[in-house]
């Protein structure tokens, strides 16, 4: 009876974040505003990666972000270096974000008035993959420190995301990573998925990142007009 309560539990959770996703979705389309989610573990480098694109898009494009913590608003203090609006969303336990903090964080912003928002996510690759937050595309970032094998253990959170973002290269050759074995890991558990290869603090591979964004931008745009 227990398991029982929990699972229909679990689904009245997971269907009540699906409805508020599909009406965050319609307000974002209807405004033009394109969204992008990140997920990773712990300390795989997302606020630095996000903190190196807010800086560089802020000049071409009105660009702000919401972000995901357990207790503190350290990410949120760091990305507002950025001089981008940020605001941060405390989650206590829960350990990741779901759509109605998304909706919640969303007071008081006109998202009309954004061209891209950015949502990181809290540190975590299980419990994020099951909640829909009404964005349009969704990074799963793993560092060169965390080992090639990251897919291999979380298929669930690559499964969901739709471009896989290797971070931290510039430490590539000092953690013996072999970029070759992530992209056949990445590729067993998701044929055919975008992979890209960065580095914040070398800034590689952030000009590729940057014109496959803009260019899924433009086509989502187009495709809402039609």
């Amino acid at each position: 009876m227990r398991q029982s309560r929990l699972v229909e539990v679990r689904q009245n959770v997971l269907k009540h974040n699906d409805l508020v996703a599909r009406a965050l979705r319609g307000r974002f389309h209807e405004a033009g505003t394109y969204v992008v989610s990140l997920v990773s573990s712990p300390g795989a480098g997302k606020t630095a990666f996000l903190e190196k694109v807010l800086g560089l898009l802020r000049g071409r494009y009105r660009v702000a972000a919401l972000v995901g913590d357990l207790a503190t608003d350290n990410d949120a203090r760091r990305l507002a270096r950025s001089e981008a609006p940020v605001k941060q969303i405390i989650t206590g336990t829960v350990c990741h974000l779901e759509a109605g903090m998304v909706e919640k964080a969303l007071e008081g912003w006109e998202v009309g008035h954004l061209d891209f928002l950015f949502i990181e996510n809290v540190g975590n690759l299980v419990c994020p993959a099951s909640f829909d937050l009404g964005e349009d595309l969704r990074l799963v970032l793993f560092s060169v420190t965390e080992g090639e094998d990251k897919p291999l253990k979380y298929p669930t959170i690559f499964n969901t995301a739709d471009v896989a973002v290797i971070t931290k290269m510039d430490l590539a050759a000092a953690a013996e990573f072999d970029p070759e074995a992530a992209h056949r890991n990445i590729l067993s558990v998701r044929p055919g998925m975008r992979i890209l290869k960065v580095s914040a603090k070398s800034g590689e591979g952030i000009e590729q990142w940057l014109n496959y964004l803009e260019a899924e931008a433009l086509s989502a745009r187009s495709a809402s007009e039609d």
